[in-house]
């Protein structure tokens, strides 16, 4: 994928902040200190698209960026931080759901685990709501280059097994050495399914 362009578009809380539904979204879901914005600032080349804060937490909110004039990524909130008060943490869970029942440009999901932690109940209940919801998810693995090639392999196997899933399953990625990039966008673009889509569009009613 050639990126042409990418901008902060919105953030948003309830549908009614969302962005007109239109061109595809992809999803970025994963726990608080995850690398999601890292990733998704390596797979658009921009350093600081995605701001990432030093308290993991700090994403409160849905966040869209337009890309390349053609579909959108989204940044959904970290879930799982202890330190987050209550009173915030128990408005992610309904805020993300909403997001993803309700979105119907919504293409797909990239769920993102730390290689460092084993699943635990918030990557299981995303997982299951993604399977009973038939949403398609592409699952990333970041901070690869935290370990040696041997221990990635086996931490790839626990992880795969905490999510009843084969490793080919995942997707290796760092965000220094830029490792699984490029499969990372071959899995999305087959999700966004541009040509298609653009063809929809331009297809008259009748």
């Amino acid at each position: 994928m050639i990126i042409k362009s990418s901008t902060f578009m919105t953030s948003a809380v309830k549908p009614s902040q969302y962005p007109d539904p239109g061109p595809p979204e992809i999803a970025f879901a994963g726990r608080s200190n995850v690398g999601k914005s890292s990733l998704i600032n390596v797979l658009v080349n921009r350093k600081r698209l995605v701001k990432a804060s030093s308290t993991p937490g700090r994403t409160r909110l849905v966040n869209f960026f337009n890309i390349n004039d053609a579909f959108s990524f989204v940044d959904l909130p970290g879930y799982g931080y202890a330190k987050v008060p209550v009173s915030i943490s128990r408005t992610w869970g309904p805020m993300i759901e909403t997001y993803l029942q309700s979105r119907t440009s919504l293409k797909g999901v990239v769920m993102i685990v730390d290689i460092r932690r084993d699943p635990r109940e918030g990557e299981f209940n995303l997982l299951d709501w993604l399977n009973h919801n038939q949403l398609d998810r592409i699952i990333v693995v970041t901070k690869a280059d935290k370990f040696s090639k041997t221990k990635q392999k086996q931490r790839l196997a626990a992880i795969a097994n905490g999510l009843s899933m084969r490793a080919s399953d995942l997707i290796l990625f760092s965000s220094k050495s830029r490792v699984g990039k490029e499969l990372i966008w071959d899995k999305i673009e087959g999700l966004l399914d541009l040509e298609n889509s653009a063809q929809t569009a331009e297809t008259p009613c009748t």
